[in-house]
């Protein structure tokens, strides 16, 4: 059986693969254990920490993932091996496991950053004036 998902985090899209396996995860073709730096590494293996570590020896996820930050594609693999494993496992405990820790497991983060407007150095703040 084939899985596919995705999470997406601001500009983040990443798309995992589930099947059957031993157990490894790859990001970008690459061991998860070597994914730099190390809170990242902590970030995307989050779902198995809360589920079974039985559960990641039941399953190979290869994971792609593109654009924005290494925090928003931390966050972004989280929630597509999150969904992956609950697709793949069809459990409702884990899916109510996951939305408990943290609902932006499985469910995308829509946030975005907002434009520059005139006026000012950023978003929201106005440049300064003085009168005197």
């Amino acid at each position: 059986m084939v899985t596919n998902t995705s999470g997406k985090k601001k500009t983040a899209i990443a798309r995992a693969t589930v099947t059957d396996g031993e157990g490894r995860v790859r990001v970008n073709s690459q061991p998860v254990e070597l994914v730099e730096p190390e809170l990242s590494r902590l970030k995307m293996l989050e779902p198995f920490r809360i589920a079974d570590d039985d559960l990641r020896e039941e399953v190979d996820i290869d994971v792609q993932v593109e654009g924005g930050g290494v925090s928003g594609q931390a966050d972004a693999v989280r929630t597509a091996i999150s969904r992956g494993l609950v697709q793949f496992h069809n459990d409702a405990e884990l899916r109510d496991a996951y939305m408990e820790f943290d609902r932006s497991l499985l469910v995308n983060d829509v946030r975005q950053t907002e434009p520059k407007k005139w006026g000012g150095p950023g978003a929201r703040a106005r440049y300064q004036k003085s009168y005197r």
